[in-house]
C-alpha cells in the first residue's frame, strides 16, 4: 500500500481560508480538496503489510510536544513562470517545529530503509498544475502577505493514499499524539 506521514490541517478556519484562496485564484489547476490538505512529513512509498508495524513503532517513539503553525503567503513549485504546485507556506516559528518534527520521522524511519527523496520544506499543496499556464507572479503578488489562520498540531499520522481517477483517497493507518 502507499504511505506517508503526515499531519494533517483540520482548522476550520484555516480551511475556509484556504478554499476562498481556491476559488479567487483564477488559474488553470486542480485544487486540492479540502479534506486533502496537509504536510507530509514523509512520503514512504509502497509499504508491505509486513512493514507497518515497524513503521508504527518507530513512530510511535517520537516524542513532541503540540505547537501552533500561522498559516501565510502563498508561493509555487518549482517556480511561478513554470508552476507545478502552489501551497500555503506558514510563519517561521511554526516551519522550525515542522522542520523538526521531520527530522525526528526521518530519524526513526531511516533504519528501516525509509529516506526522503528531497529536503523538507513546511507547506501545504492547494493547488496541482496539470498542464503549463501562464506565470501567475502577478496573481500571487495580489495576495502575498495574506494570512489564513493558525492551528495547533498536536499529532502526525501514517495515512494510506489511494489513488483513484477523481483524485486520491486518504485514510488514518495510525495516529502518534503529541506529550500533553
Amino acid at each position: 500500500m502507499r504511505t506517508f506521514v503526515a499531519v494533517e490541517v483540520s482548522n476550520k478556519d484555516v480551511l475556509e481560508s484556504i478554499k476562498k484562496i481556491q476559488s479567487n485564484l483564477k488559474i488553470n489547476a486542480k485544487p486540492i480538496e479540502l479534506q486533502n490538505i496537509h504536510f507530509t512529513l514523509q512520503f514512504l512509498g509502497e509499504v508491505s503489510d509486513n512493514m507497518l508495524e515497524n513503521i508504527q513503532n518507530a513512530l510511535n517513539s517520537i516524542e513532541f510536544e503540540p505547537f501552533d503553525v500561522n498559516f501565510e503567503n502563498l508561493g509555487v513549485f518549482p517556480k511561478p513562470r513554470f508552476a507545478r504546485i502552489i501551497w500555503v507556506g506558514v510563519d517561521k516559528d511554526g516551519a522550525k517545529h515542522l522542520t523538526d518534527l521531520a527530522r525526528k520521522v526521518t530519524i526513526v524511519l531511516s533504519p528501516l530503509g525509509f529516506n526522503p527523496d528531497k529536503p523538507f520544506q513546511p507547506h501545504v499543496t492547494i493547488f496541482r498544475v496539470k498542464n503549463k499556464i501562464n506565470d501567475i507572479t502577478d496573481e500571487l503578488a495580489k495576495i502575498k502577505g495574506s494570512s489564513f489562520g493558525n492551528q495547533r498540531v498536536s499529532d502526525i499520522k501514517l495515512k494510506k493514499s489511494t489513488l483513484t481517477p477523481e483524485g486520491p483517497v486518504y485514510s488514518d493507518l495510525y495516529v502518534v499524539k503529541a506529550k500533553q
